[in-house]
């Protein structure tokens, strides 16, 4: 007698947390036929929410050990519909709770494209009391590990199309970072990463952007941030100092769970590169620049930990031609990343330059910081190759003249009411921080 070919179910998943609910939908497709999970990839999760706390792997791993599961397969997008018209599944299996969510028009779609083959969407009732994003909330409340933090941007590399970066320079700002998100034309929108600015660092604390803050002044202010922070960091390291000192500071950032360092290819005695008046400041020469790159990779433990390499050329009033030449041979040197710096009030330069330098065997992802050419809009960096776009000291200029209006509104009313209306309510403050 000839053997009845089982039915094909098929579910999908993101969850890297499981809970009973996750083992009760797999319990009951499994009484259907052989579970197909497929399993959302941190690109398709990070389209409408945080990159989950484990990675691809590791959430494969658990789901292939699972006794309900025949088989698991990566699904690249939200949307279902490529891996169903690749296995036509008998059934589709998934929680209700999907109806009345923003999943709601990817449910309709599933369900469309069943009837080709006369498939059959299954809903489980929502297991009540129970929620992912609830239990990873209070997990990450007690915070992330350095090695878990330190690989998150590498991930995200590999899972957006531009990973959005802002100036944190207290625990006050990295939490707000950590925990603003807006929904914008149905898309989950946030900061994917902290960045942390020489020259905010140096401002918030009274002094000159010329490395008058000591490194281990830096580093001891950014352990404050980390504390009430999960999110990846990318640092600031000037053109990070002598040669024999760097790979301690390689060292001392990663061990933190810092992901990445910003080396600047400039010399002497800093100024900040958004001065008009540039004399004085000069440009490492190739040779010497490409040593340090090659001793801070020697230094790092793991290539999780990011090398960025930032070209100073059309600060200084070089030619592209100039900054070309930089870009290849750091990247020849190791730099997991190049940053072509402007000042300009357009990214002609920068796009001119990405353009060319995307044609380069030793081409790398590059990073823009459009604090001057502010108009330009993240879409334009993504078109032109840009992977990291990092706001540099909006945090910063925001606070200051806020809190210059408050100061003077007291002084001139002789009470603080007068300011109410622009402030924000004590119990919001202490709600970000409870």
């Amino acid at each position: 007698m000839k053997k009845k070919k089982k039915k094909i179910v098929y579910t999908a998943f993101s969850a890297d947390i499981l809970h009973e609910g996750h083992i009760n939908i797999l319990k009951k497709a499994s009484k259907l036929g052989e579970v197909i999970v497929g399993l959302l990839t941190d690109k398709a999760i990070t389209s409408y929410r945080k990159l989950p706390h484990l990675n691809y792997h590791q959430r494969e791993v658990v789901f292939k050990n699972i006794k309900f599961v025949k088989k698991v397969i990566p699904q690249h997008h939200l949307d279902f519909t490529k891996n169903l018209n690749l296995i036509k599944p008998n059934y589709v299996i998934h929680g209700d709770d999907w109806r009345n969510s923003d999943l709601r028009d990817i449910r309709k779609k599933v369900i469309k494209t069943l009837k080709k083959w006369s498939g059959k969407l299954v809903e489980i009732p929502y297991t009540k009391n129970i929620s992912s994003t609830k239990i990873k909330k209070e997990i990450l409340s007690t915070g992330t590990t350095p090695e878990i933090r330190k690989k998150k941007l590498k991930r995200l590399l590999s899972a957006k199309n531009i990973v959005r970066c802002l100036e944190a320079h207290n625990p006050l700002t990295g939490l707000i970072i950590e925990n603003t998100s807006i929904k914008s034309n149905g898309k989950f929108e946030e900061f994917d990463c902290i960045w942390s600015s020489s020259l905010t660092d140096s401002t918030s604390r009274g002094k000159p952007d010329n490395q008058s803050v000591d490194l281990s002044t830096r580093i001891n202010g950014l352990s404050e941030i980390l504390e009430v922070t999960t999110k990846p960091v990318i640092f600031d390291a000037d053109n990070g100092g002598r040669i024999e000192h760097l790979p301690y500071t390689i060292k001392s950032l990663e061990r933190n769970g810092v992901s990445a360092v910003i080396l600047e290819d400039k010399t002497g005695l800093k100024k900040n590169s958004l001065f008009k008046n540039q004399i004085g400041s000069k440009q490492d020469s190739i040779k010497n620049f490409c040593n340090k790159i090659r001793a801070s990779c020697k230094a790092r433990v793991s290539d999780d930990f990011l090398i960025i390499a930032r070209i100073e050329s059309f600060i200084l009033g070089k030619s592209l031609e100039d900054a070309l030449k930089r870009a290849n041979e750091y990247s020849k040197s190791g730099a997991d990343a190049i940053l072509i710096h402007s000042k300009d009030k357009n990214a002609k330069k920068v796009f001119a330059f990405a353009k060319k330098f995307s044609k380069s065997k030793n081409f790398k992802p590059m990073v823009a910081v459009p604090s001057t050419y502010s108009k330009t809009k993240e879409i334009e960096l993504i078109r032109n190759n840009f992977k990291i776009v990092i706001y540099a000291n909006h945090m910063l200029r925001a606070a200051y003249p806020a809190m210059l209006s408050v100061a003077k509104n007291i002084l001139k009313n002789k009470r603080s009411s007068n300011t109410e209306k622009n402030l924000s309510p004590i119990k919001e403050i202490l709600n970000l921080i409870i």
